[in-house]
């Protein structure tokens, strides 16, 4: 028989975490399988598990120090390294979108263009922020007082279940735009484009652990991180049952996270803000003599 002749069988993907800029499998060594809209196979994917959420945060928390301190001109450029790479996997990331969301070849196209374009967008404003929200105070005295933005910390972030690649990017990059460090699950049953936004950022310039990527049921590994001492934000863009939504704001509570909640079952991800960078900025008022 010619090697032309022979039957070969297709080598599929089983796609990892992506946690402190490496693609651990899962501790659990569970996997699950993605499937395109008609319900067909497309890959694995491994299924994150309480105890690689835990090591996501604390990936999340080493590289918070050397992220939120890097000067917010150079986290921008950064970032706006990530978009020229997203231009580059242009194709498969629109080959994902038409098999994962059902969408045609125009409108996965105008999907991926929009997730470039405001990652972009929100790597333009790392260094514009602080003049937008932060002040300078009048004062009764010889003092200047002025009023900056700082990172809450390690933020939480629930990806949209739908919209896998221009909702994850609408709630992440203003995340990390802003120095913050990010926990991300992606959408359950669309994971492939999160997991495929991992590989872009392993080869960038992102510091590893700044953007940490699980896949899993957000069901099970949400309310985790939720209750997780050592995450200062969560962002519940993605929780679609208002039920799980208040239990998560509840365990959220006993550390006082910042909680961003959507409203609920859908939020827009047409309309990119400022609004999505301030929650998980705190600010910080500095006191100076004149003169001095």
């Amino acid at each position: 028989m010619s090697a032309s002749e022979r039957a070969r069988l297709e080598v599929r993907k089983t796609y990892k975490l992506f946690v402190g800029g490496s693609f651990p499998r899962s501790e659990s060594g569970r996997t699950y399988e993605a499937l395109d809209s008609g319900g067909r196979f497309l890959a694995n994917v491994a299924r994150a598990s309480r105890k690689d959420a835990r090591d996501a945060v604390s990936a999340a928390r080493k590289a918070f120090g050397g992220w939120s301190g890097a000067t917010p001109y150079n986290r921008g450029q950064v970032l706006y390294r990530v978009a020229e790479m997203l231009e580059g996997r242009r194709d498969q990331f629109r080959s994902q979108l038409e098999a994962g969301e059902g969408v045609d070849r125009a409108g996965a196209d105008e999907a991926v263009s929009a997730a470039i374009d405001r990652w972009v967008w929100y790597a333009g404003w790392a260094d514009k922020i602080a003049q937008v929200h932060g002040s300078a105070n009048a004062v009764a005295g010889p003092y200047f007082d002025f009023s900056l933005p700082e990172p809450t910390g390690v933020v939480a972030i629930l990806a949209p279940r739908d919209s896998s690649l221009l909702g994850l990017v609408s709630v992440l990059a203003p995340v990390v735009a802003t120095g913050n460090t990010a926990v991300v699950v992606s959408s359950y049953p669309r994971p492939l484009p999160a997991m495929t936004l991992a590989e872009v950022l392993a080869t960038s310039d992102v510091p590893g652990g700044v953007i940490n990527i699980l896949a899993g049921d957000l069901a099970e590994v949400g309310p985790w991180l939720a209750s997780h001492m050592d995450v200062n934000g969560i962002d519940l863009a993605g929780v679609e049952d208002p039920e799980l939504a208040a239990a998560m704001e509840q365990a959220a509570a006993d550390n006082l996270k910042r909680v961003l909640r959507p409203a609920l079952p859908a939020w827009d991800v047409d309309d990119p803000g400022i609004e999505r960078m301030t929650p998980f900025l705190e600010i910080k008022t500095v006191w100076h003599p004149i003169g001095v």
